[in-house]
């Protein structure tokens, strides 16, 4: 594996002793433990509690995009309290980020949790040379910035504001932006639907001059709708490939999963007479398959795993290369006070009839994770679908127990095969949950999203304001890359 710096035996020494300096132990917190990784560096992001790492390629250089969840801190760079946004960190030399800036959320909104970039010279429609951020803003609307130079960014223009529920809940989330075609995949609120996250399909080959496509959910959360609200909070995140989009919905409970038809979904029936009106007819339209999940369990993301050779069924005629789907449900409760959250694999070679066919699961006894504070179970996957990871290791965020790397190259059986989780520092937050009327904080580390880059590198960014750690594996892990 390629190594970013020349004197990797030094470097490492310096930030072991730096994370056990600023580590902490017993009820005020805990030390770093790792398996098959290795800590290259660090960043505090100004304490912000962070959602979603991003790394891009920028020409020679490698930058870091990191949204934020809503709240205030201090930015160093202007002296200025700010509202946290979104954090912008060259991390060319790993073991050496260095933070650029901050884009400060716009407008009186607090947070730009989701985080998305694409190249001028990719989309259709873009000026070349350029680099253009997509992210939301706040819970209020989703927006376009100039990131040509990441240092200084510029505002382009708002893409969408969010309408309200009848019940005036008002939401953004996870965003997935095809740079190849400029189609974005938005997730919010619009007015009228049921559910406080719906699809807004979006045309931004031009990222100065979006074109509505589309609203989507499913049958039952179109406005003029009535009974039970489908899939609980609605859509969580959109993934694409193809010629198919994979939605996840509900996130922690309630949840579905739906395999769409990327050309129905964008153009609809044409045989209708509305073919993209917010009819039942037309939101099953694009529907291939649809798994419902049980009642304690959400959708957060669906990760596809496509033309996957099993090796034991070489032998056999029919379907010895498989499709599947990684499915996670996210973890919502402090200190265990809900339903156990897992990691899902759906075997969906025909479509139509997704399967389940192998979970994979943190044990809480290898760590003592429920009595450790804060949330212990999984959250989000990686999203990069480029080497060397991709179809190898499957990197998800676990809070309190750090980010796993599972061994997906047989899906039927799942094997974790490195973990790493993080020492708290001094501005780690602390984490609440009342357990038989008793109210119990603690100070955990809360690993909250998790990505990976095609140098080998893993970025999990805080939920509980530790900020940015950048891990490599080592030993087995490491080989599974480099075979």
């Amino acid at each position: 594996m390629n190594r970013w710096f020349a004197t990797s035996i030094v470097t490492s020494l310096v930030i072991a002793g730096a994370a056990a300096s600023a580590a902490q132990t017993g009820d005020t917190g805990h030390g770093e433990e790792h398996f098959n990784t290795r800590l290259v560096g660090m960043h505090d992001l100004q304490a912000r509690s962070a959602y979603q790492p991003l790394p891009v390629r920028q020409g020679t250089r490698r930058i870091l995009y990191v949204g934020h969840h809503a709240g205030e801190r201090l930015n160093p760079l202007t002296g200025a309290v700010e509202p946290n946004g979104t954090s912008v960190v060259d991390v060319t030399a790993p073991d050496a980020p260095v933070y650029l800036t901050h884009i400060p959320a716009r407008e009186g909104a607090s947070g730009a949790q989701m985080v998305q970039v694409c190249a001028g010279d990719a989309l259709p429609r873009a000026a070349g040379g350029r680099f253009y951020l997509l992210r939301s803003n706040g819970n209020q609307s989703h927006e376009v910035w100039d990131v040509t130079e990441p240092a200084r960014p510029a505002f382009v223009r708002t893409v969408a504001e969010m309408g309200r529920t009848p019940t005036g809940e008002q939401h953004t989330h996870k965003n997935w932006w095809e740079c190849d075609t400029g189609v974005a995949h938005l997730v919010g609120t619009a007015d009228g639907w049921r559910a406080p996250r719906i699809l807004q399909i979006f045309d931004l080959a031009d990222p100065a001059a979006p074109r509505r496509i589309r609203d989507f959910s499913l049958p039952g959360v179109q406005p003029d709708a009535g009974g039970p609200v489908p899939g609980g909070s609605g859509v969580h995140e959109a993934v694409s490939l193809g010629d198919r989009v994979y939605l996840a919905y509900g996130t922690s409970a309630n949840g579905a999963v739906q395999i769409l038809d990327r050309d129905r979904l964008l153009r609809g029936d044409p045989d209708a007479a509305a073919p993209l009106a917010a009819s039942p007819a037309a939101l099953a339209f694009p529907q291939i398959g649809r798994v419902d999940l049980p009642s304690f369990w959400g959708g957060h993301t669906a990760m596809p795993l496509l033309g996957v050779p099993i090796d034991d069924y070489a032998d056999n005629r029919d379907h010895a290369t498989r499709d599947f789907l990684f499915v996670v449900s996210e973890s919502v409760g402090n200190a265990c006070q809900e339903a156990r959250h897992v990691t899902l694999m759906l075997d969906i070679t025909d479509e139509a009839h997704p399967l389940p066919i192998a979970t994979f699961q943190v044990p809480e006894s290898s760590g003592g994770f429920c009595g450790r504070g804060g949330r212990f179970g999984p959250h989000a996957p990686q999203w990069s679908m480029e080497p060397p990871f991709y179809g190898k290791l499957m990197v998800v965020s676990w809070f309190n127990a750090g980010a796993r790397a599972i061994d997906v190259r047989d899906p039927f059986n799942l094997e974790e095969v490195a973990y790493y989780i993080p020492a708290t520092t001094e501005r780690t937050d602390e984490r609440c949950a009342a357990i038989d009327g008793v109210e119990t904080c603690q100070v955990a580390i809360q690993t909250n999203n998790v990505e990976v880059d095609d140098r080998g590198l893993i970025y999990l960014a805080d939920r509980a304001d530790s900020g940015l750690h950048i891990v490599e594996l080592t030993g087995r892990a490491a080989a599974i890359l480099e075979n």
